[in-house]
């Protein structure tokens, strides 16, 4: 491995060879250097094993962190849906707009077609999960809507109703 590229012998003066060796030999030589300095030396190390306290530690903060990351995000207010949750909808005006909409889909009354049956969904999911369903498309083969905040609450307002 101490051998430096323009010692080794190429095959009949070739090109190819050349770059071959050049290539072998800088990919071990840097393999060499991080291999044997002091502190590659003491990861590397095979005789040490990791605690189980010390894995048990480290995947209990990783989870920790993960829930915290996906907390902080539930606490960031979308403007929209902020505005949207602080009108009142009228279901009649959310029917409609689900007969324009949203019917080819979920069906007349929306009992499901290629999209699910609706009329659960306020129970299994939040207003806020909801409007980000319908303006974001989240699943497919769902599509995102422009939609105004007084639309989007009307809409929010019948889907409450199919529960009653």
């Amino acid at each position: 491995m101490g051998t430096s590229p323009r010692t080794i012998p190429h095959s009949r003066g070739s090109i190819i060879g050349s770059h071959f060796y050049d290539y072998h030999y800088q990919f071990f030589h840097v393999k060499e250097v991080l291999v044997n300095t002091p502190s590659s030396k003491a990861l590397i190390n095979k005789d040490q094993k990791i605690s189980s306290w010390r894995i048990f530690l480290l995947s209990t903060a990783t989870v920790v962190l993960l829930i915290l990351f996906w907390r902080i995000g539930d606490l960031k207010q979308d403007p929209f849906i902020t505005e949207t949750l602080s009108i009142k909808g009228e279901a009649l005006s959310g029917s409609k707009l689900f007969k324009i909409n949203c019917v080819g889909c979920h069906g007349i009354s929306a009992q499901g077609f290629v999209g699910p049956d609706l009329h659960e969904a306020t129970q299994e999911m939040s207003d806020k999960k909801i409007i980000n369903q319908v303006i974001r498309g989240l699943t497919p083969p769902m599509p995102s809507f422009e939609i105004e905040p007084q639309s989007m609450a009307d809409l929010l307002a019948y889907m409450h109703s199919l529960n009653q």
